[in-house]
């Protein structure tokens, strides 16, 4: 959905050495948006838009906070993004 391309533009990288750091956060992005919207892949393929959104806020996150990461500021945050795409919440 993302790639890397994009997510070192996102990211505003511009060097080779840290690509394969930032393929590793794409795909934890990924899940985790995906675990927090209770996202199968179905879902996570129809609510693109907002999925974007949420993956590109994970990555940047994870990338700026890689040394000490808050995971539950970050759930609450995706949370916050993706209630409207929750499975099973209303």
């Amino acid at each position: 959905m993302i790639t890397l391309k994009e997510a070192k533009n996102y990211l505003r990288v511009d060097y080779d050495e840290d690509d394969r750091l930032i393929q590793n956060l794409l795909l934890t992005a990924k899940n985790l948006v995906m675990d927090v919207g209770r996202m199968d892949e179905d879902a996570f393929a129809r609510n693109e838009d907002t999925v974007r959104t949420a993956m590109l806020f994970a990555l940047g996150y994870l990338y700026e906070n890689r040394s000490n990461p808050d995971y539950q500021k970050l759930t609450l945050n995706l949370r916050s993004i993706l209630f409207a795409q929750r499975e099973g919440v209303m």
